[in-house]
C-alpha cells in the first residue's frame, strides 16, 4: 500500500469515527478533539452527514489521477535505487531535477519539482541532505591545529 493510500484510509477512518460520534449527539468540538480535526472540518463532515448520512462522510478518490502507471513507478524506483551515476549524471547525488529528467526518460511525462517531490514521497523517500565534509579531509592535521590553537 503506498503513503498517499494509507492517509487516505486514516482520514476515512476518522470520517467514519466522528460521523458516529456526532449521531450518538457529541458536540462537534468534542468531536473535533477526539478525532484530531479541526472543528471547521467537523462542522463540514456534520452538514455531510446531515445530507447523505454516513455515506455522505465516505471520500472516493480525490484529485487528478495519476499519469504514471505502477509499471512506471516500478521502474522510476527502480532507477532511482541504481543511482544517478548509473542514469549517466556526473556525480551520484539525486536532485529533484535530475528526478525530473528521469522521470520524463521513462515515461515521457514531464513533472514540475514541487510534483517530482509528492512522487518521491509517494514511494517512501524522504529529503537527505550529503554531509558537506570534504574528501580530502585530514584529521590528524585538524587536530593538531585544533590543539595547537
Amino acid at each position: 500500500m503506498r503513503k498517499s493510500e494509507k492517509v487516505a484510509k486514516d482520514l476515512q477512518r476518522r470520517r467514519m469515527r466522528a460521523g458516529r460520534l456526532l449521531l450518538k449527539g457529541i458536540a462537534q468540538a468534542e468531536v473535533a478533539r477526539r478525532v484530531g480535526v479541526t472543528r471547521t472540518t467537523v462542522s463540514t463532515w456534520s452538514r455531510d452527514l446531515e445530507k447523505e448520512g454516513l455515506e455522505g462522510l465516505k471520500a472516493g478518490v480525490r484529485g487528478r489521477p495519476s499519469r504514471l502507471s505502477e509499471q512506471q513507478r516500478a521502474e522510476l524506483l527502480k532507477g532511482l535505487l541504481q543511482g544517478a551515476l548509473a542514469e549517466g549524471f556526473p556525480t551520484d547525488l539525486w536532485t529533484l531535477s535530475r528526478v525530473g529528467v528521469l522521470i520524463e526518460r521513462r515515461s515521457g511525462h514531464r513533472y514540475s519539482e514541487s510534483q517530482v517531490w509528492r512522487i518521491l514521497t509517494g514511494l517512501g523517500f524522504s529529503s537527505q541532505r550529503p554531509s558537506s565534509r570534504t574528501v580530502e579531509r585530514n584529521e590528524p592535521a585538524i587536530t593538531r591545529w585544533k590543539r595547537e590553537r
